[in-house]
């Protein structure tokens, strides 16, 4: 359902971020997101909006192409 679920959890796992760190730092800035919700992003279960595709690059600290590469 989405294309930039494994390149959240590969740039996560990069930061040796578990799921709930990422959860925290999500919430810190005001998106109340659950590890379950993410653990479905990152799956590929779950759609993805262009917003939320603008906070987790900004939470990443990532650039929103960085989402959409290509393995």
């Amino acid at each position: 359902m989405n294309i930039i679920g494994k390149n959240i959890k590969r740039i996560r796992e990069s930061k040796s971020w578990t799921q709930e760190v990422l959860v925290a730092k999500c919430q810190v800035q005001q998106w109340e997101i659950t590890r379950s919700t993410l653990a479905k992003v990152e799956s590929n279960v779950r759609r993805v909006t262009d917003i939320e595709v603008k906070r987790f690059a900004q939470i990443l600290e990532i650039s929103i192409d960085d989402l959409f590469t290509e393995d």
